[in-house]
């Protein structure tokens, strides 16, 4: 993609990165920094000003998931909120 010459493609959200943090504090600054589109995040992904897709999660995300309705929560939010798993 470092080219002078127009490409065929672009980024998708199959290619992705992951950034798995401590508590919600480094959950917020990574989301506030990379997101930039709200129409594009779901369940802790967003899409930065480049086209990258990305997933922010705490790094304890298997955990939550286990809670009671744990899942059907993620389901419901954007940004990923710790406390409301």
């Amino acid at each position: 993609m470092d080219s002078g010459v127009a490409q065929p493609f672009t980024f998708t959200p199959g290619v992705s990165l992951m950034v798995l943090v401590k508590d919600q504090d480094e959950l917020d600054r990574y989301w506030d920094a990379l997101t930039s589109d709200p129409d594009k995040e779901q369940c802790g992904w967003l899409e930065d000003k480049y086209g990258i897709s990305w997933q922010i999660a705490p790094e304890n995300l298997s955990e939550l998931l286990a809670r009671p309705q744990g899942f059907d929560n993620m389901l419901k939010m954007k940004k990923l909120i710790i406390d409301d798993f």
